[in-house]
Formats: C-alpha cells, sequence, structure tokens
C-alpha cells in the first residue's frame, strides 16, 4: 500500500489518515507533499488529478483500489484487518464512537476555519468566535461522556486508542496551538493523545518540515 499525506504541520486530514495506516499494522509506503507546492501541481497534471481522488489527500494506493478520504481510508482498512482494531467492541460504545467521528468528520465548521492546525506555532490570544467556542463546548462535552461512560480500559475517549482519538487527535493539536483553556479530565486526555509515539513521530516530521503556508501563520489575535 502507498499513502501521500499533505504537508505534516497543517493537514489535519493528513494525519487522521496517517494515524489510520499506523493503527492498522499494515505496512504502507508514505509519501509526503507540499499541497501548497508547485510540484504537487505538476504531479497531479501529470497523473489525471490523481483521479479519481481529484487531487485530495489523504490518498490511500491499495493495487487497484484509490481511496481519498480520510474516514473512507480507516474503514476500508478496518474492514482488511478487523472492526476491532479501530471500533469499540460491544454494540453501545462503538454506536457512539462511530457518531462521533461522523460528527467529527462533518461538523465543527467555524473551529476548523478559525483555529486551523499548525503543529508547530503556539498562538497566545487568538480571536475566537462565540461559533467556533460553541464548537469547543461540544467537543468537550464528548469527551467528557465519552470518558465517563467508555473510558475506563485505559488513557483514551474508549480506553484504549482508536478511531475516535484518531479522529479528535487534530483538535487536540488546535487546543495545543492556540492555548484553549480545557478542564482536567481533557487536559488528562490531551496528554494521552500529544505523547502517544505515532502523535510524537508526527509531530517531530512536522517540526522538521520547511513547508510554509503563510496565510495559516497570520492568525488575528484578540487585541
Amino acid at each position: 500500500m502507498k499513502l501521500i499525506v499533505g504537508n505534516r504541520n497543517y493537514s489535519s486530514w493528513s494525519l487522521r489518515g496517517w494515524l489510520a495506516a499506523k493503527q492498522s499494522g499494515l505496512a504502507f509506503e508514505e509519501l509526503t507533499v507540499n499541497i501548497s507546492g508547485e510540484e504537487w501541481e505538476e504531479a497531479k497534471r501529470a497523473m489525471g488529478e490523481i483521479q479519481p481522488s481529484r487531487g485530495k489527500v489523504p490518498i490511500l494506493w491499495d493495487g487497484d483500489t484509490v481511496i481519498w478520504d480520510s474516514l473512507a481510508i480507516l474503514e476500508y482498512l478496518s474492514d482488511k484487518v478487523g472492526r476491532d482494531r479501530f471500533w469499540p467492541k460491544d454494540d453501545t460504545p462503538r454506536g457512539m464512537a462511530r457518531a462521533m467521528v461522523a460528527e467529527m468528520h462533518s461538523s465543527y465548521l467555524a473551529l476548523r476555519r478559525e483555529c486551523p492546525m499548525n503543529i508547530r506555532m503556539r498562538h497566545k490570544g487568538a480571536r475566537i468566535t462565540d461559533e467556533a467556542k460553541a464548537d469547543i463546548v461540544r467537543v468537550l462535552q464528548l469527551w467528557a461522556e465519552a470518558r465517563a461512560r467508555f473510558g475506563r480500559g485505559g488513557p483514551f475517549l474508549f480506553g484504549t486508542f482508536g478511531a475516535a482519538d484518531i479522529f479528535y487527535a487534530p483538535v487536540v493539536s488546535r487546543f495545543v496551538t492556540y492555548g484553549i483553556g480545557v478542564p482536567g479530565f481533557a487536559q488528562t486526555y490531551m496528554e494521552a493523545v500529544w505523547e502517544h509515539e505515532w502523535m510524537q513521530a508526527w509531530i517531530k516530521a512536522a517540526e522538521d518540515e520547511q513547508w510554509v503556508i503563510e496565510q495559516w501563520d497570520s492568525i488575528p489575535s484578540a487585541g
């Protein structure tokens, strides 16, 4: 298998796809591309916009199979290795985990827009609207419920590391970057995600990355 990911510092979707590939335990070749660079534009043109993905990252190739959405990549890998590697075994926690992942995949537009993932940066006093604050409150409510009901088996949302943690890992990164204040249980959870060996490997690669997207490094402050 081959996985194409975008800039590790900025691409939250790529982080999810990469964590899903790591969680699968399957061997894969990884290729990192500068999604804002001319090289990627040339590659897309040469390969017909990386059909059928239209040049979006992450992209997983497995023989003739091409998957270009982070959730689809996770589900495809889950089919290959067994869903228990990604999802809780019991119906009730698995149902909540799937709902949380789906909500993360389709929601929180204000938080995404105002606090783009930027692993290398630390913003003090970033301007956050009430709409984005509502997204933050919703995320914390979901984390609290998952941890209280199903988190006894370990430090992650449903005890052991899985699909929900993969999809909320970029949110953890955003909360760190923008200095979002969180209650103690959330801080403990965030530390578990941030210190996970795969997350640390991604962070190290992001810190070593030379590519810069200037508009994502310039976030208005509250002042």
